[in-house]
């Protein structure tokens, strides 16, 4: 995402999620408890204009998705979106169903690591957010859900059917889209949905110090880390290689690489300045 701005200002109070940043680190948390933190138009337009901010401003280096109470995200609110979908015409459901997937291409090519932190239940448009992060860390109590299929729409919602088979693979992805049944946490580690299963109430808490790893870590490295992993879904061998070669070429012309060497030479950690 480009770092240039026009006239607008920065953002300075978010009204549908919570977010907070210390130290290169952003806390980014759905905080509709009592609704099991239920997804409303306006929460996605935050969370999609909030991740294009941060990737301009080049402050954040790691960023936590959490939910707040009793579990992740409950996924569209049945009644402020499902309800109010049905008076709309297919012009304003391809703008709002065009919206969730923006929240998603963010999601994803934003320029720093993104973890999931979850516990309880990650349904539907909840499960597609953990989906979409770099990183998911859960403790024994997460549940996953596809439900799309469960409320008569395609399992293949906000890019679901594109990267859920590239992480647990076809069959599986097949299964959980279709069937709308819940994974639980022990399965979703073994199928490879969970990057880290912790102790129970600990999700939080890991997923803080994997960010707080990857914020001190070299920044540049990693944002073109995750671009290459993106990007070379869907690229021929070829291709691959070539787009590897030129990025290893701009990056070993760049400070974080000297400064590794120098590290290695004087016998003392690198100091790395995402540059």
């Amino acid at each position: 995402m480009s770092p240039f701005i026009g006239s607008a200002s920065r953002t300075r109070d978010w009204r549908h999620v919570r977010c907070a940043v210390s130290d290169g680190v952003a806390t980014v948390t759905l905080a509709r408890p009592e609704k099991l933190n239920a997804l409303t138009f306006g929460a996605y337009a935050d969370l999609r204009d909030l991740l294009a901010e941060m990737s301009r401003e080049k402050s954040v280096r790691a960023l936590v998705l959490a939910g707040e109470g009793r579990g992740f995200c409950s996924g569209g609110d049945v009644d402020e979106i499902i309800g109010a979908t049905l008076a709309m015409d297919t012009s304003q459901l391809l703008d709002f169903n065009r919206m969730t997937g923006q929240v998603v291409r963010a999601l994803r090519e934003c320029p720093f690591p993104v973890i999931a932190a979850v516990h309880g239940v990650a349904a539907g448009a909840g499960a597609v957010l953990a989906l979409a992060a770099d990183f998911r860390v859960a403790d024994p109590s997460a549940r996953f859900a596809f439900l799309f299929t469960r409320v008569g729409l395609s399992g293949g919602d906000m890019g679901a059917a594109y990267l859920l088979p590239r992480v647990v693979g076809l069959g599986h992805a097949t299964r959980l889209l279709m069937l709308g049944e819940p994974v639980r946490a022990p399965e979703a580690e073994r199928i490879g949905l969970i990057s880290e299963l912790t102790d129970e109430g600990q999700a939080d808490e890991a997923a803080h110090a994997l960010a707080r790893r990857l914020a001190d870590g070299p920044a540049l490295a990693l944002a073109q880390t995750k671009a290459l992993l993106t990007a070379e879904l869907d690229m021929p061998l070829a291709a691959s290689v070539e787009l590897d070669a030129s990025t290893q070429a701009l990056l070993m012309n760049g400070e974080d690489y000297a400064e590794f060497h120098a590290a290695f030479t004087e016998k003392r950690p690198p100091k790395w300045r995402g540059r």
